[in-house]
């Protein structure tokens, strides 16, 4: 049902926690199936430098979580707003078209904390 990707991201998922100094935090949740993501990004020179994240779902969703971060990491503020649900779900070598949904929680989670990110920082 999963590539071993997503598996691997599920059992030891990258950049898990809080980050009390975060410079934006972001959070959305899928009233449909009850999973919660926050992610949390800390900034220099316009670059993702940090970002972790926290999460309440699937199996899908601890993966997909983790691999945004993955994806968002080193990245400018720009790249990291072009990052799309279909990146996720192609680093992850895929997802069952039932929890493809998933990773829309890692986008919009991390578009809302550089939306934080920015009002803090007009």
């Amino acid at each position: 049902m999963y590539s071993d990707k997503v598996i691997e991201h599920f059992m030891s998922p990258r950049n898990v926690g809080t980050m009390v100094d975060a410079d934006g935090e972001g959070t959305y949740g899928d009233p449909n199936c009850g999973d919660f993501l926050t992610i949390y990004i800390k900034v220099k020179d316009n670059i993702i430098e940090d970002i972790s994240f926290l999460v309440f779902g699937c199996t899908a969703s601890v993966a997909t979580s983790s691999m945004t971060t993955v994806l968002a990491k080193g990245k400018t503020i720009e790249e990291a707003l072009k990052i799309e649900d279909e990146d996720i779900v192609e680093a992850l070598d895929g997802l069952p078209i039932e929890k493809q949904h998933c990773s829309n929680l890692g986008v919009q989670a991390l578009r809302n904390a550089i939306r934080d990110y920015l009002e803090k920082n007009k």
